[in-house]
């Protein structure tokens, strides 16, 4: 039976642009961060809450290799944009990264052919024959052109075969029937190139045809940078001129403008919790509702007990992500630091200090940053180097180079029993986590490894045991649940994580009649209890799994 991973990572924070609703973005290094959510932010305009992307750079740095990123914005963040005629383009998503979009329009025409015979009149409607009707299809703008020159636009309003009728009436004469026509429709399109910084997006035969695949809308709604909306009815005329150029220019470039980040007084502790406003619609911390394989989780940076509460309480009901908590910067005494550990009080999260310094690339200067996004990091090194039962602690953290404050051993018993881990710098040794105690009360879950542990053990259960579901609930399934549990216990224990000179010492698992009562089979619930012995504490914890057999 194959364990589930615990090493991906989720993380919250502001960002220089990329989205801020729906399933978090997931993120394989800081390059790929870099182009979905930008650069590092300055002090001056994010003040505390700008250490995302150094978080999530520590996280690379420190041994992980993917993560999971939700942007927040303050509440009066704009997004840029622009409408013209008919048409309206707004970035992405908010921020002032917008005002950098330039959207460059450059008329096309995806054929063109000479009219042959006219039909009718103005009164009952003509009807044109064209040299190669193949060329149109309904609801394609076409320009009208004599000698090269434009001298008209219309609309295609019925196509067959060769025959067309367009929305408008045309006065002049287009019958042409010379081997290399003067007079010919074409029918126009654009090549529309979307730039951000180092970013391009080349978009060819955009059509402004609703019912067309190419229409700009639908091509444009690949983009990452825009968003494009337009009004049908509005498109009879150059299309450049949605994008507000001459009748007869040939180029259009427009500027997005109007994005801002917003001011520090909308950065409340609500736009870090989110909203829940349904499947696709969330942001925030709630976001993560989305997502049912992240492991361990931070917002970096931000210390707001109500943020770190909802955080906390975010692990817990999933009970399969692991909260890592900063303490705030400028909290140094061991009773100030502890008056704030105090407020959390929970086996799923773990709390980490003093801050860590950094070679800070974007001010060419050393600077401090939370310690949450390497822990993350150092989380997952470890569980890949030695698994999620070794203590993620006397680890180096890697691409540091200080404290923002060295505490001494005897602060260290005073911490450390109490839930807070410190981060030392050790002689001879640099510096390292120094400590793997969770916010917990309860002396049973004490240790993060353990906790995290029976995180993964649960979970893994839970996953490779749902073939039960829907099998007849009888002695024989037992027996094969049993089986498959023992079997991935028993490598557990053979690497270490469990604790025992024999298999029975290390685990046990009941599945039967002792677990389930007549009524619990007969409404389809399969109850199996476990019971396991961590490599710390040295002693049996017992939980219960139950996999609801669901009526076919």
């Amino acid at each position: 039976m194959e364990g589930v991973g615990t090493s991906t990572a989720g993380f919250i924070g502001m960002a220089e642009k990329g989205k801020v609703s729906g399933t978090p973005e997931f993120v394989t290094s800081f390059a790929d961060f870099n182009r979905k959510f930008g650069g590092y932010l300055p002090e001056t305009t994010y003040g505390e809450y700008r250490y995302l992307a150094y978080a999530v750079e520590q996280f690379f740095a420190n041994g992980g290799s993917r993560c999971y990123v939700m942007r927040t914005v303050a509440s009066d963040a704009a997004t840029a944009g622009v409408t013209a005629n008919g048409i309206s383009i707004q970035a992405k998503n908010p921020g002032k990264w917008g005002n950098e979009i330039k959207v460059t329009a450059v008329a096309a025409s995806k054929g063109k052919t000479a009219v042959t015979e006219v039909t009718g009149d103005d009164a009952t409607g003509k009807v044109y024959t064209v040299a190669n009707g193949s060329v149109f299809a309904e609801g394609d703008v076409i320009a009208i052109r004599n000698n090269g020159k434009v001298t008209g636009y219309n609309k295609i309003a019925m196509v067959q075969g060769n025959t067309i009728t367009l929305v408008n009436p045309v006065k002049e004469d287009l019958v042409d029937k010379n081997p290399v026509p003067k007079k010919v429709l074409s029918a126009c399109e654009m090549n529309i190139e979307i730039a951000y910084r180092d970013q391009v997006e080349i978009y060819e035969g955009v059509s402004l045809n609703i019912g067309a695949a190419s229409y700009i809308a639908k091509v444009l709604s690949k983009s990452e940078l825009v968003d494009v909306t337009a009004e049908e009815g509005k498109e009879i005329g150059s299309p450049l001129a949605v994008f507000g150029a001459a009748a007869d220019a040939e180029k259009a470039v427009v500027f997005l403008a109007g994005g801002s980040d917003g001011g520090k007084k909308g950065i409340t502790d609500d736009v870090f919790m989110g909203r829940d406003g349904g499947p696709g619609k969330r942001t925030g911390l709630a976001a993560f509702k989305e997502l049912s394989n992240v492991s361990i989780m931070a917002i970096p940076g931000v210390t707001s007990p109500a943020v770190q509460l909802a955080l906390v309480a975010h692990c817990t009901n999933t009970g399969a992500s692991f909260a890592v908590l900063d303490v705030p910067q400028d909290l140094t005494k061991p009773q100030d630091v502890l008056a704030h550990r105090e407020k959390i009080d929970s086996d799923y999260a773990a709390m980490y200090h003093p801050w860590i310094q950094i070679y800070d690339a974007l001010n060419k200067k050393p600077a401090y940053i939370p310690p949450s996004g390497a822990v993350c990091g150092i989380y997952a090194r470890s569980d890949v180097e030695r698994g999620v039962h070794k203590a993620p602690a006397n680890e180096v953290v890697y691409n540091c180079i200080g404290l923002s404050c060295l505490y001494n051993k005897a602060e260290q018993d005073i911490l450390n029993p109490a839930g807070v881990n410190l981060i030392r710098a050790l002689p001879g040794q640099g510096i390292r986590v120094w400590g793997a105690r969770t916010c917990s009360s309860n002396s049973l879950w004490k240790y993060v490894n353990v906790r995290r542990l029976f995180i993964y053990l649960e979970e893994s259960i839970k996953s490779q045991t749902n073939w039960a579901v829907f099998e007849p609930n009888d002695e024989m399934l037992w027996a094969r649940v049993g089986r498959t549990i023992r079997a991935f216990l028993r490598d557990m224990w053979r690497s270490g994580a469990l604790v025992g000179n024999t298999e029975d010492q290390a685990f046990y698992v009941n599945i039967g009649r002792d677990t389930m009562s007549q009524s619990d089979i007969l409404n389809g619930r399969l109850i199996c209890e476990i019971g396991v012995a961590p490599s710390r504490p040295a002693e049996f914890v017992i939980f219960r799994i139950t996999q609801f057999m669901e009526e076919s």
